[in-house]
């Protein structure tokens, strides 16, 4: 059964017409995990309720939890296909777009963090990379566009002729983000576009893998005709050799599968490269692109580091991967359609409450894993809290040391795997004494919670559980309830405000809040 046959023509189906099929993906992926748990003699846990399901798409799709009344309309929804419903919502908003484009730029410009100069061209690159997104630009296509991007000299902001009138938007502070040097390029395009680590081999032979250093040249010299001269980038079209530092050799542009290439002359051979990489048989390309996605939604690659792709390193489930990797390809390298199955599965569905020993090993997927929030998604969990603005898309935040945003982005950092990150010193300090949980946890400065304590005709009970929803985006369990009912009758007559607030900032401050469960 060639389950995406249906896809062929995608771009001119109704989402309706080719939902279907992602959850036919979406079978076949709950069949090889459980396949695996099955051989392992592992029980899977349960479905979640409807509270944490939604909760925990809000954090992968929108980066943020939902606002608490959101939360009520979905669990008084009882339409069994509500589930659904609420992916294709969350994948047709900007709240995605952005979250999406966001994480990409972190993936593409890490170097924003450390340097004020990328930090700069970041409005341009994420507003180049959000109308891609929002468009929902076939993968292949939006790689190609970024490797392939014409590098010339202008004066003022280094643009694309046909792409943005107004000479901001544009991808080519990935190009200057690497010095413009062939060996960053050629490093950067193998770890993001083929999930390998190539940079070991850029001084000798990989020392865990087959890569020599002659591949890492050859695929560094696809770029080596760019240059950056003045705070311009420049190319010379057809120089597609490069001298290997102090081993006196040249070697040509060469593809990692040793195939030919096919040059075309007075081209830059960087399309030549983009051409391989993303055609249907290239044996990276697409396994790279689903195993991030799932990475991303599981807080932990099939192969693990997900850009690390290697012989001692193996897919925990090799047939799933394939099956991914093929689904992609055949949906026209539709990011969507693979979060969509991802999402729709069961697997993704489970409970993240560990029931049985047997379920402790995460990457079995016996039970969705625990992940430690991003930076961004903490603050803009807290931001939906609070009820204020959230900061707009853009990361003009980069260029502000100041910047709550920014300081965030500093203060928790995660290091390591999502499932295994653990909370700092002064990360639990920031959130107990810091100004957001501040503001979050003060009447005078939360809309959330002046409307919760200063609604009339509300009863304790009532405004406890409207704090819950906001925080946690569940309703309180009677002994929850019931414990924060005897902390307002402990702080008497008068003090009601401060005791909503403490509440509050003890749900803030718990594990539950800091993950995504």
């Amino acid at each position: 059964m060639r389950w995406f046959a249906a896809l062929v023509l995608f771009a001119a189906a109704a989402p309706s017409a080719w939902a279907a099929d992602a959850a036919a993906l979406a079978g076949i992926i709950d069949r090889q995990i459980h396949a695996k748990l099955e051989g392992r003699n592992v029980p899977p846990a349960a479905r979640c309720d409807d509270a944490a399901y939604f909760r925990r798409i809000h954090l992968v799709l929108g980066g943020r939890v939902p606002p608490s009344a959101e939360v009520r309309l979905f669990l008084a929804d009882n339409d069994p296909a509500k589930r659904a419903k609420a992916i294709d919502k969350l994948l047709d908003s900007a709240a995605f777009a952005n979250h999406l484009t966001a994480t990409w730029r972190g993936w593409l410009l890490p170097e924003a963090l450390t340097d004020n100069q990328v930090a700069g061209a970041v409005p341009g690159f994420e507003a180049w990379l959000r109308t891609r997104i929002q468009s929902n630009m076939a993968f292949d296509k939006l790689v190609t566009e970024l490797l392939t991007a014409p590098l010339e000299a202008r004066a003022g902001a280094d643009r694309l002729p046909d792409d943005d009138p107004d000479g901001v938007t544009n991808p080519l502070a990935f190009y200057s983000a690497k010095g413009a040097k062939p060996e960053n390029l050629a490093a950067a395009t193998s770890r993001l576009f083929m999930g390998i680590q190539l940079e070991c081999a850029q001084c000798h032979d990989h020392p865990f893998s087959r890569w020599s250093r002659d591949q890492f040249w050859g695929l560094a010299a696809f770029y080596a005709g760019v240059t950056q001269q003045n705070g311009g980038l420049r190319e010379v079209l057809d120089r597609r050799e490069l001298s290997i530092p102090n081993a006196e050799r040249t070697v040509p542009a060469t593809f990692l599968d040793d195939k030919e290439p096919e040059w075309q002359f007075k081209k830059s051979p960087r399309i030549t490269l983009a051409a391989w990489l993303t055609s249907k048989d290239n044996p990276f390309f697409a396994k790279a692109a689903v195993n991030r996605l799932w990475g991303f939604v599981f807080g932990i690659g099939i192969v693990d580091p997900i850009d690390d792709f290697n012989e001692k390193n193996d897919p925990s489930h090799p047939a799933l991967l394939e099956a991914l990797s093929k689904g992609f390809v055949e949906s026209g390298y539709d990011n969507r359609f693979i979060l969509r199955a991802l999402l729709l599965s069961e697997t993704f569905q489970r409970s993240s409450v560990q029931t049985d020993p047997r379920q402790k090993d995460t990457r079995l997927f016996a039970r969705y894993p625990i992940q430690g929030l991003s930076p961004e998604q903490l603050f803009d969990s807290l931001s939906v809290v609070v009820g204020s603005a959230l900061e707009g898309p853009g990361g003009l935040y980069l260029q502000s040391p100041g910047s709550p945003r920014r300081q965030f982005l500093e203060t928790f950092a995660l290091t390591g795997n999502r499932t295994e990150n653990s909370t700092t010193i002064i990360q639990a300090l920031t959130l107990m004494n810091g100004g957001l949980v501040g503001t979050a946890t003060t009447v005078e400065s939360s809309r959330t919670l002046a409307a919760i304590v200063e609604l009339p005709g509300l009863s304790p009970s009532e405004r406890i559980d409207a704090i819950y929803l906001a925080a946690l985006g569940r309703p309180p369990q009677s002994k929850e309830r019931n414990r924060a009912l005897a902390h307002l009758e402990t702080g008497g007559t008068g003090k009601e405000k401060e005791c909503y607030a403490d509440i509050l900032w003890a749900l803030l401050n718990g594990i539950e809040f800091r993950t995504n469960h």
